[in-house]
């Protein structure tokens, strides 16, 4: 990216009243940041979903000020920025709306094309969880995954940690600038995860940690990869938002299940309950869940799905999600013309055959 359009890029970002989709929205209308900033205010006021409410600041000289000092400490501090329509931003970040114009990068990271995993819940960790998340992520290593989250207290540091000690990438999302460390005790543990993929955030270098700041955060951690397991959560926390952001995105979240009476576990029961996660007794669960085998497992199933005899109803129920793809029940219900109860029964014995799999939100998706 040339250093004169990254500029106005950091201008746009920073300008007051904007944010990240109406930014999105005046880059398509007008090609690129800096005809944003070049065009009349008139012209950019009667953008559709615009107005002069939100142009108020867009225009403010200081925006460009501080972009130049911004954009200083980027060249100084060797920061990697990807912009959302360049190649080199996180591919499922892009399809989130309101996913920031800009990320800023320190470490290792190398996003490639390996399977990225989002790994959140309580900070006030168990034994039982931390026992979980490490062997989760131990499991998990044969395939390679990033592992991603938060850089909190609790199940955050804990998959981290797990995901070094496997020797595979991590990275933090965080919610202030790269000038700022929180918890301020997980200093220690910069230089090793640096090491082993690094930190990402949207925030600039001198902006300070915010109560606001967590919820952008979760945006990031929910959006950035393809699945959000949620390891333990009280009846009320962040990653219960971060599961619902990510359920937003139509992304996998997954919930590890618990005893009722423990605190920890009530929001993971809770998301299972109301169909907001896939329960996760295992890392197969998720292995299975996200079609992670190799190639020559995959054949194998193929083989064995050639032999699969299937009656009239099962038939036309594999059919209908064959051409579709994934499909709520109720959808299946109205098209095949069954009700809802007879559908769920088909749908079991079609999962025991082995040629269709159960996704969250009861939606299903032929194999």
């Amino acid at each position: 990216m040339l250093e004169e359009d990254l500029r106005y890029i950091l201008a746009l970002q920073r300008a007051k009243g904007i944010g990240d989709t109406n930014a999105k929205k005046l880059i398509a209308h007008c090609g690129s940041a800096k005809s944003v900033l070049n065009e009349k205010k008139q012209n950019i006021e009667k953008i559709n979903g615009i107005g002069s409410y939100k142009t108020k600041h867009l225009f403010d000289k200081e925006n460009l000020i501080e972009a130049d000092k911004e954009l200083k400490y980027i060249q100084q501090n060797n920061i990697e920025v990807n912009y959302f329509l360049d190649e080199n931003y996180p591919e499922k970040l892009k399809h989130c709306v309101d996913a920031p114009i800009l990320i800023f990068k320190d470490g290792n990271i190398n996003f490639n094309s390996q399977p990225i995993i989002s790994i959140v819940g309580t900070r006030k960790i168990t034994s039982y969880g931390r026992a979980f998340c490490e062997d989760l992520i131990a499991n998990l290593k044969e395939f390679d995954p990033i592992i991603v989250s938060g850089f909190a207290y609790g199940v955050d540091i804990c998959a981290h940690k797990a995901a070094i000690k496997n020797k595979l990438q991590t990275i933090g999302v965080l919610a202030h600038g790269f000038e700022e460390i929180y918890p301020k005790s997980h200093k220690k543990y910069v230089s090793e995860i640096n090491e082993n993929g690094g930190f990402i955030t949207d925030f600039w270098h001198n902006d300070e940690l915010i109560r606001e700041n967590f919820l952008k955060r979760n945006r990031i951690v929910a959006g950035i990869s393809e699945a959000t397991i949620v390891i333990e959560s009280a009846d009320k926390g962040g990653s219960l938002v971060t599961a619902d952001i990510a359920n937003s995105y139509n992304r996998d979240v997954f919930a590890v299940p618990g005893r009722t009476t423990d605190t920890y576990s009530k929001g993971c029961n809770d998301l299972i309950m109301r169909n907001k996660a896939a329960i996760l007794n295992s890392a197969n669960d998720l292995i299975e869940m996200l079609n992670w085998r190799s190639s020559e497992k995959e054949q194998k199933v193929i083989q064995k799905q050639l032999f699969v005899e299937l009656d009239e109803t099962e038939q036309l129920i594999y059919d209908f999600l064959l051409e579709n793809g994934k499909e709520l029940l109720d959808v299946i219900s109205v098209n095949c013309k069954m009700p809802i109860h007879k559908i769920a029964s088909i749908l079991f014995n079609l999962e025991m055959k082995g040629v269709v799999k159960p996704l969250p939100g009861k939606v299903f998706e032929a194999i």
